[in-house]
């Protein structure tokens, strides 16, 4: 079985931002050399988060985010002496990461859907951690 791991580098400039990150998953999964199996995409960060969610209409990212600050807003009466509670809450809610199958040595995406890094403290550079493993 082979595994390969590797660390993407991603530069947010907004504090709250949705960030499609396919393409640089999608180069790590071809540089393995896996053609069928999974791959991991794991945000290294308590702050971020990783998702699938539809790439095409922008709207969706903006809505996202509106509806996360609704739910958790920046000013909440929080304990966190950072000031950035709502990140990590949202963070949590969101999830670390995500799991895609490999076929044919290509994620195995609906037509509309990409892989997100959702930034909640930002603007940062992020590490997320890239494994493809075959079968």
């Amino acid at each position: 079985m082979k595994t390969h791991v590797e660390r993407v580098q991603v530069r947010t400039a907004e504090r709250e931002a949705v960030v499609n990150i396919t393409s640089q998953v999608e180069a790590v999964v071809q540089k393995s050399g896996v053609t069928s199996g999974t791959c991991v995409v794991f945000a290294m960060h308590t702050t971020c988060a990783i998702t699938i969610n539809e790439n095409a209409d922008p709207d969706v990212k903006d809505d996202v985010l509106k509806g996360l600050a609704r739910a958790f807003p920046r000013g909440g009466n929080y304990r966190h002496a950072e000031g950035n509670s709502d990140a990590h809450i949202k963070a949590s809610v969101v999830g670390p990461s995500v799991t895609v199958i490999v076929d044919q040595g290509r994620l195995v995406l609906g037509t509309w859907q990409g892989i997100m890094l959702c930034e909640f403290d930002g603007p940062r550079q992020r590490t997320v951690a890239v494994q493809v493993q075959g079968i």
